[in-house]
């Protein structure tokens, strides 16, 4: 089972690897043991080159990786990130999975 998110590894893996993700960080209140009982968990996720989903596919893939862990999920890549904090997820933000 993976810690952070609660799920076995080779879910996780699945469902990168059908997703084309390369990478996929966990960070925001989650990762600092701020969360709340109603707090999503933040991932920030790297594609595969060539494999950059659009936003409804991107939204498809949040409703699913939430029905996995069984929190709301909220999927950001490092271009989403707010250039105010940007540099400080992406120094911070732990890896979940990795191909």
């Amino acid at each position: 089972m993976h810690l952070s998110l609660g799920l076995d590894e080779n879910t996780l893996a699945q469902f990168c690897q059908a997703h084309h993700i390369c990478k996929l960080s966990l960070f925001g209140s989650q990762l600092k043991g701020t969360a709340r009982v109603d707090s999503d968990v933040d991932l920030l996720v790297e594609f595969e080159a060539h494999h950059t989903p659009n936003l409804f596919e991107l939204a498809r893939m949040e409703l699913e990786i939430s029905g996995l862990i069984g929190k709301k999920v909220d999927l950001r890549t490092a271009g989403d990130l707010s250039r105010y904090f940007r540099s400080q997820v992406l120094a911070t933000a732990v890896p979940q999975y990795a191909a």
